[in-house]
């Protein structure tokens, strides 16, 4: 349902229920903008999260709209908005607090809901995430595996910036545990990848990621 369309239904519903008197009217509604409210939630969390990374100001709303667009989801039976929703909640945790512990319940939570509905992007997202939570473990191969598996959702599903992202991840695993050539070999498709997408951003990692290998 978009734009006029939820408020004329949400308008006949409260009128339904305010002047017919037809209470179920009012469960309807709350279909209706809880439907509306649940991606509203996500994204105006989402945008809180890129602006925690272009400044490193932590705002404790984020979570709260991450963790109502879960409970709606969860509400609406909507599995893959809600395992969209708790991978943010975990990123929260692991990005905003610094505390992959408590993320990675819901990233796991996460993974196997997309899974459940054949949601690869989202899957994408949940795994690659475990694997720098195993990274951080120092569980090296366990985070080899997942952020190659990450790699391999994102190509199959043409998201190439995702994959350009995925690969600076797995250079900066190989760097980490004394592989430099595997390091460069990564980086060198992933700035393929990034340049055939136009990822500037990403490209800027990748140039940050060859200058660290340096040093």
């Amino acid at each position: 349902m978009h734009g006029q369309d939820w408020i004329e239904r949400a308008g006949e519903l409260y009128e339904a229920a305010m002047f017919v008197g037809d209470r179920s009217a009012l469960d309807r509604s709350d279909d209706v903008l809880d439907a509306v409210e649940a991606p509203l939630s996500l994204a105006r969390g989402k945008v809180m999260h890129v602006r925690f990374l272009d400044d490193r100001e932590e705002n404790s709303q984020e979570l709260v709209l991450f963790e109502r667009a879960a409970e709606l989801y969860g509400r609406l039976g909507d599995a893959s908005g809600e395992a969209e929703a708790l991978f943010w909640v975990g990123c929260w945790h692991q990005v905003v607090k610094g505390d992959g512990a408590t993320g990675r319940p819901y990233f796991e939570r996460s993974y196997a809901r997309a899974k459940s509905v054949g949601d690869r992007m989202t899957m994408s997202y949940a795994i690659r995430h475990l694997g720098f939570a195993d990274k951080d473990a120092g569980h090296f191969d366990l985070a080899r595996e997942r952020l190659t598996e990450s790699v391999t959702l994102r190509r199959e599903i043409g998201f190439r910036p995702g994959e350009a992202a995925g690969l600076v991840a797995l250079a900066h695993l190989a760097a980490e545990t004394g592989d430099p050539s595997a390091a460069y070999h990564h980086l060198d498709e992933a700035q393929s990848v990034a340049e055939s997408c136009g990822a500037k951003a990403i490209l800027g990692w990748i140039e940050q990621a060859r200058a660290h290998i340096r040093s």
